[in-house]
């Protein structure tokens, strides 16, 4: 579990600022988003905590998020990025360089996600959404070209990801500081464990 010993030193955040994004299908309401924020409001009620619902276009995603973040400091900034939300983190600190936690990440969403356009239901309620077809051209348009902020990165992969290839997660964020998960599945269902790791990447413990 263990970074492996090329990776870099992992940045010492001081966050005043953190962002979480949830995965394709997933909310707020995510059993991981809500460990987080009820930390971030037992430990730090100082903390700028934003977890929203994200619109099923990822282009309009990105929009909102980088019209937010805007907003919050360079220097306090980070964001935390679970499966699809874990591109959109990419996506993010590629452009504004900050501190970033990465869970499981979705590595080619374009071509995982081509297979769901039209209706979807979400996992935390019984509504649906549509993703259309052009939602895979938006996300094959955000795709970073590769990785250069390496020394921003955490990276938590589980090997027992069920739909996730952890060696391509691993490859894509070579030379980032990887925690490498002998267990687990894709939700990360023992996120408790990893949560200090988590935290002091970010410099919040």
């Amino acid at each position: 579990m263990k970074a492996p010993a090329s990776a870099p030193a992992p940045r010492r955040a001081t966050t005043s600022h953190l962002l979480y994004l949830h995965g394709f299908r997933s909310s707020p309401q995510s059993t991981k988003a809500r460990m987080l924020a009820a930390w971030v409001g037992h430990h730090r009620p100082d903390l700028v905590w934003w977890c929203p619902q994200l619109p099923a276009s990822p282009a309009k995603a990105i929009d909102i998020l980088l019209d937010h973040l805007a907003g919050w400091p360079a220097e306090g900034r980070a964001v935390i990025g679970s499966s699809l939300g874990g591109f959109y983190a990419t996506v993010l600190a590629e452009r504004l360089d900050c501190p970033v936690v990465l869970l499981n990440p979705a590595i080619d969403p374009a071509r995982d996600l081509a297979a769901y356009a039209g209706s979807v239901k979400a996992w935390h309620s019984d509504d649906s959404f549509e993703f259309e077809p052009t939602f895979v051209d938006e996300l094959r348009d955000l795709t970073p070209a590769r990785i250069e902020h390496r020394d921003s990165y955490l990276v938590v992969i589980a090997k027992g990801d069920e739909v996730l290839d952890w060696r391509e997660m691993s490859a894509r964020y070579a030379g980032c500081r990887q925690l490498l998960l002998e267990g687990s599945d894709h939700a990360l269902s023992d996120f408790d464990r990893q949560l200090p790791v988590v935290l002091d990447a970010l410099g919040l413990r």
